[in-house]
């Protein structure tokens, strides 16, 4: 290490917390139609919810970059179109506005496009951290109750706020973004399409154990492919739709669905993530590895 390094690590370790035993990375430059989520601890999880939402830990994620909205229709057909992305058909009318999420996706076809796209699908913490924030609030503005106002969700309209679907009371999604912003300047994290992220589904977090705890947990197997997690084809999908009351609709919320999306449900859509990288990341590392070997 070079003496500027080193001077710089002993300052750095004089401004962090004995409880807080990394430094975060800095966002850098975000890409266009994304936001940078900043890293650290967060609350995730609920105790006094489902079984599946147990046990509540402080985990950790490294900052990384969220699409600010949805994929859309229109942007994921232009990838079909390409010959890049698989054909997801949708089935009933009303779900295929350019602008309105595209739905009906299997988990292969998101993780497919995110990749073609040079991103990723957000892991399930990644995905709650942005939605909840660090204090684990359970919405994207607080804690304040849900409604109308403020996602698409099912009320006492109907499905998708009472919008007029392809049979009365059923409802459909509505145009991304149009609902306020939340938290990090991402928009419909709660409600509109539920949303693929790239974990693959526990029954509970105990259940999943140290692969859902400690620093960018992934979850069963570390995340890995079916072949390392065998016997699992459900993958975490998370935020609640158009189709679903408040009870299915908040932060914490949680449900497995197959990789195949087998039954064409136009419940599920998807956005993509990336990792932040900056010049002063590999420092960064090494002065989080030195304070986990000093057990600061």
């Amino acid at each position: 290490m070079s003496n500027i390094a080193s001077h710089f690590f002993i300052m750095a370790l004089a401004f962090i917390p004995r409880c807080n035993l990394r430094i975060n990375k800095p966002c850098g430059r975000v890409p266009s139609g994304m936001s940078c989520v900043p890293g650290g601890y967060f609350i995730r999880g609920a105790d006094k919810k489902l079984k599946n939402q147990r046990p509540v830990a402080v985990v950790w994620t490294d900052t990384f970059f969220m699409d600010k909205y949805e994929v859309t229709v229109g942007q994921y057909e232009s990838c079909v179109k390409s010959g890049k992305c698989q054909h997801q058909k949708t089935y009933y009318p009303g779900y295929s506005g350019e602008k309105q999420p595209k739905v009906g996706v299997s988990w292969l076809a998101a993780h497919n496009y995110c990749r073609v796209h040079g991103k990723r699908l957000p892991a399930e913490a990644e995905w709650e951290k942005a939605a909840r924030g660090p204090d684990g609030e359970q919405y994207p503005w607080g804690n304040s109750p849900l409604d109308c106002t403020k996602a698409v969700i099912k009320d006492k309209r109907g499905r998708g706020c009472g919008k007029k679907g392809f049979k009365p009371g059923k409802g459909v999604t509505w145009k991304v973004g149009s609902k306020p912003v939340g938290r990090y300047g991402l928009y419909d994290m709660i409600g509109n399409a539920d949303e693929y992220v790239n974990d693959w589904y526990s029954f509970s977090y105990h259940e999943c154990g140290e692969d859902c705890l400690g620093y960018n947990p992934q979850g069963p197997c570390g995340g890995r492919g079916r072949k390392t997690c065998k016997g699992n084809n459900l993958k975490v999908v998370k935020g609640g739709s158009w189709y679903w009351g408040a009870k299915h609709c908040y932060g914490s919320y949680r449900r497995g669905q197959n990789i195949y999306n087998s039954k064409p449900y136009h419940h599920f859509g998807f956005r993509c993530a990336r990792d932040s990288k900056t010049s002063l990341d590999r420092f960064i590392d090494l002065i989080n590895n030195l304070l986990k070997k000093m057990k600061i």
